[in-house]
């Protein structure tokens, strides 16, 4: 395995976590040593749960090596078991504990428990969290969903919402709200917020919604092979894209057209057409995330909001295929890695004004002095708001308005006052005005042009940095660097203010 400072997924045993927090009613016994034990700090620290996760560890330390650590597995499910009282047990190994190869699945099933006993087998050196997931929600659904009668009217599944997931919470509830604006009940959610009980009657519905492809896909094909249930491709992400999500449920089940919903509430479509968003006409952003996120985010960009995608990715390499195809529809090139440096240097050659990025590209853009707005999973405790705030659905393509138009604006507010600030009330010595009392003033930037420079690195005259300190942050960046390599190519060590207009006018031919 890779050690970084920072990952996109976890190990395939936290994506188990995931699947088991988000469902009642199930517990998940994990074969893992101390350091392994980290399930509480992830969900009730970032995700801001009201209860512990339903996670039970052998914890067993350097000294229990000598001994047998099977026994000590099999006395945490019976203590687990007698506990808890879940309706079914899923049980595993963590990445550490793997190497040990005690077979907990195997154990687990010899002992006779009176309830469902689901073993996962996930590689940990081999796959990563979105992975072990999907195989843990997949194997759950193979062991408990029966042959069932349907459903008195026309229900459906919604699949894939797990714990720790971007937003997974409010989109179940936009999505139910708008199948049923359809007519179309909701048979059961999984896995979030269902028991072994509800999976085990899934197959009583019509059909599955795939909400999260990388969660729900393996689950979804078993189910429409085992139970003939067919389910929905599209993600509903952006107003063209529930448009057609509505479209497919209506050809799935039958419906008449033209089928379509209550789109009242949704102020995305008029903003676009007004007056005031040309301003955000033609914005370059870079795109990356998970698979379903970032080509979600792709379209909605292009298509909804007018901006320009100059760079689209995703770390987790199952939807490269995907991602590749939609790069070349956008003429860019398709980044498909898990090492964050390598994203800081694609955003970096590219210069966007805006990032549509994780947790991670949040931290690059606050390096970079380019605005980011989070997209996708990995996340951080801002991103589960106490408020309902979706990503999908019609709400959704709200929320989507407010939070990528948002940084743009205001860096556009933050440029004016870049702008005025040698006026007598917004120089850098000067306090807050709106506040009152005795503002300590702002620590003034002293530029020094003839302190010595590192090797390769320009002077830059002070009129000259005055200037550039005029354009925006989310270009200046690349006006530096321009203006730095039209001075390389000619010999120019010491940058004026010339040779910034020269680089101008040079670049805007």
């Amino acid at each position: 395995m890779k050690l970084s400072v920072w990952t996109y997924e976890g190990p395939p045993h936290v994506g188990a976590m995931r699947v088991a927090t988000g469902m009642t009613g199930l517990h998940y016994v994990l074969h893992a040593p101390q350091g392994d034990t980290y399930a509480d700090l992830l969900f009730t620290m970032i995700e801001r749960r009201n209860h512990r996760p339903p996670v039970t560890y052998t914890t067993f330390q350097a000294r229990d090596l000598g001994s047998d650590t099977a026994d000590l597995f099999k006395q945490t499910c019976m203590d687990a078991y007698e506990r808890f009282r879940p309706q079914a047990l899923i049980v595993g190994a963590s990445c550490t504990a793997e190497l040990i190869q005690d077979d907990p699945g195997g154990l687990a099933a010899r002992m006779g428990l009176p309830v469902p006993v689901i073993p996962l087998e996930l590689p940990s050196y081999q796959r990563k969290e979105n992975w072990g997931a999907s195989e843990t929600f997949f194997q759950i659904v193979r062991h408990l969903a029966k042959p069932c009668a349907p459903t008195a009217g026309l229900t459906c599944n919604i699949l894939g919402g797990t714990a720790l997931g971007f937003r997974h919470r409010d989109d179940v509830a936009e999505i139910t709200r708008l199948l049923e604006g359809l007519g179309i009940g909701v048979n059961v959610a999984a896995p979030l917020g269902a028991s072994p009980a509800d999976i085990a009657r899934l197959p009583a519905a019509e059909f599955n919604v795939m909400l999260y492809p990388e969660i729900a896909e393996p689950a979804c094909r078993w189910l429409e092979r085992e139970h003939g249930q067919k389910y929905t491709r599209t993600v509903p992400i952006g107003v063209g894209a529930t448009r057609d999500f509505v479209a497919e449920v209506a050809e799935i089940t039958g419906m008449a057209p033209p089928v379509r919903a209550d789109e009242s509430q949704l102020r995305l479509p008029w903003w676009s057409a007004s007056v005031d968003s040309t301003y955000l006409t033609g914005k370059r952003v870079f795109i990356f995330g998970d698979g379903t996120h970032a080509l979600a985010a792709a379209r909605v960009a292009r298509d909804e909001m007018g901006f320009e995608v100059v760079g689209l990715g995703c770390y987790n390499r199952e939807f490269a295929r995907d991602i590749r195809a939609a790069a070349k529809d956008y003429g860019v090139t398709p980044l498909i890695t898990d090492d964050y440096l390598d994203v800081e240097a694609a955003i970096e050659q590219v210069q966007p004004e805006m990032i549509l990025g994780t947790q991670m590209e949040r931290h690059i853009g606050k390096r970079l002095g380019i605005p980011c707005a989070v997209i996708s999973a990995p996340v951080h405790v801002q991103d589960f708001p106490a408020r309902y705030s979706p990503v999908m659905g019609h709400e959704g393509a709200n929320v989507l308005f407010d939070t990528w138009v948002h940084p743009l604006v205001m860096g556009l507010e933050e440029h004016l006052l870049h702008m005025f600030r040698e006026d007598f009330e917004f120089h850098d010595d000067a306090g807050p005005s709106h506040l009152s009392g005795h503002a300590k003033p702002a620590p003034k930037l002293e530029i020094v042009p003839d302190a010595p420079a590192p090797e390769g690195a320009f002077i830059w005259a002070i009129d000259a940095e005055k200037e550039l300190r005029k354009i925006p942050f989310f270009v200046r960046g690349k006006a530096r660097r321009n203006t730095e390599t039209f001075a390389a190519e000619r010999g120019i060590e010491a940058i004026s203010i010339e040779t910034l207009y020269d680089a101008k006018a040079h670049y805007a031919r």
